[in-house]
């Protein structure tokens, strides 16, 4: 039986996170904690200490389960927290943020539908990062309508950007 955490658009029973080898021991530290909520939790990785991996490889998926349903939320840790969040935006429905605070753990959800918090591994110690953890997954978008219509033009945004992808790629394809 797992235990789900209530959200105003949907129930999260699953949570996904991911990290290079700046997040390593941050990661497993939650990965153990996660598990005491009887959360489904979804580990992209990496899966050992490894100095040479590369962020995008394990927060691009992880970004994506999110953005596909697969997830409710995501964690993802690199170093500072900085790399896996520029990454995690590029995919088009992940709204992430670095998040060292407890203020923005649970207003970037309520405000901003915030579905992927990164946290810096060599900056965040893991007791107030699991205290973020909480906060961040137990935090409900409010759904008030000044936030939908920013929301809104946040995902115009999105559209645009893929359309103009698309142009780059036939272009390219075409030379």
């Amino acid at each position: 039986m797992s235990r789900s955490i209530v959200n105003s658009r949907r129930r999260i029973s699953a949570v996904g996170i991911a990290a290079d080898h700046g997040g390593y021991k941050l990661k497993e530290f939650l990965v153990g904690m996660l598990l005491t909520l009887e959360l489904e939790v979804f580990d992209f990785g990496d899966f050992q200490l490894d100095r040479n991996d590369d962020y995008p490889d394990f927060v691009v998926p992880l970004a994506r389960a999110v953005a596909d349903g697969v997830v409710g939320r995501g964690i993802a840790i690199c170093g500072s927290g900085v790399g896996a969040s520029v990454v995690a935006n590029k995919v088009a429905g992940v709204r992430a943020c670095l998040i060292h605070e407890m203020f923005s753990a649970h207003q970037g959800v309520e405000d901003d539908e915030l579905n992927v918090m990164c946290l810096g591994g060599l900056v965040v110690g893991p007791a107030l990062a699991w205290e973020l953890v909480q906060t961040f997954l137990g935090a409900s978008f409010s759904g008030e309508e000044r936030h939908l219509r920013r929301l809104v033009k946040v995902d115009r945004l999105e559209e645009v950007a893929g359309l103009s992808r698309s142009m780059e790629d036939s272009i390219s394809n075409a030379r």
